[in-house]
């Protein structure tokens, strides 16, 4: 496996990590991370758009100080996995399936890396999204840890058929490269205020984000593209129409969510079995990033599942 950079000096991880490059089924490169923290077994960090291996530093040291192996990754599209068109600022994939074969990938290094099982799934936003497909075709994990899961995106109701005809016609005519409405190039930690962003409270964290993308600006991504919004709403509309997976799982939502759609949330958490779905009073979508009582709270609640669950 060739070796890939991590950028230390922004991730606030702990040492020893190895970080490589590898392939997916359609050749796409991919970079991964990899922390052996332990013989309690592998937590599985499925990012969201625009997230990248080193915004999961802070997290990662906790739980390799609680006694885990952490395995991550920059799905295709973003961080320093291959993009897919040629803007690279636009959050793009060709088929919401394509990141299947991105997990497929990080499966096969985690069994090549002889990473310890049990392993324990925990994803954010989008990351959500992608672990929901991969739980219903078997994920090989024991629980499932989620943080505001894109099981839906927050559009208005009323705007909703508007986005559907609007997504559509942008594949039809050729012009799904396009940023989708209200989005852009720009970075959105960059772009905009601390003042009522849609992500964090804790200003620390807003920062630390700010600093990484300043940094280091290959990492940053702007605005999705309307091709991908018209995946996202497919495949989000496809996973709500199915059962829940047998799978132990805790979900949290800021009650302040303005990202993906808590209704969604609400309502599968509401059918899971053994699940349990927590609302973080005042909350953005960030539960990672958000004050430390919020972060703290989800990180104890998580590691009892995975122990719950076997590890």
């Amino acid at each position: 496996m060739e070796a890939a950079p991590l950028f230390a000096d922004v991730a606030r991880a702990p040492e020893g990590a190895r970080t490589v490059w590898t392939r997916a089924q359609d050749g796409v490169r991919l970079r991964l991370a990899y922390w052996a923290g332990g013989a309690k077994g592998t937590v599985l960090i499925f990012p969201g758009r625009t997230e990248y291996i080193e915004k999961y530093g802070p997290a990662i040291a906790r739980l390799t100080a609680a006694g885990h192996a952490c395995l991550v990754i920059d799905w295709r599209g973003q961080g320093l996995s291959d993009r897919i068109i040629a803007d690279p600022m636009s959050g793009h994939v060709h088929e919401f399936v394509d990141y299947q074969s991105d997990v497929a990938a990080l499966l096969h290094l985690a069994a090549t890396l002889d990473a310890p099982g049990p392993y324990h799934l925990l994803a954010h936003s989008m990351g959500g999204c992608i672990g929901l497909r991969a739980l219903h075709a078997g994920l090989p994990v024991r629980s499932a840890a989620l943080t505001a899961p894109m099981w839906g995106i927050r559009i208005h109701p009323a705007l909703r058929p508007t986005a559907w005809a609007l997504t559509t016609a942008a594949r039809t005519v050729r012009q799904g490269h396009r940023y989708a409405p209200g989005t852009s190039s720009a970075a959105y930690v960059l772009a905009a205020p601390f003042e009522d962003n849609f992500l964090t409270r804790d200003r620390t964290m807003w920062e630390f984000m700010r600093t990484q993308a300043r940094t280091h600006p290959e990492l940053g991504l702007g605005g999705p593209s309307l091709h991908w919004l018209n995946e996202a709403l497919a495949e989000t509309r496809l996973l709500r129409a199915r059962p829940a997976p047998a799978v132990p799982c805790y979900a949290a939502v800021g009650t302040r969510e303005r990202i993906v759609d808590p209704v969604a949330i609400d309502s599968l958490m509401g059918t899971w079995p053994g699940g349990r779905l927590d609302l973080f009073s005042g909350a953005e979508h960030e539960i990672l990033m958000e004050l430390p009582e919020v972060r703290d709270t989800f990180l104890d609640r998580a590691l009892a599942l995975f122990a719950e669950s076997g590890g």
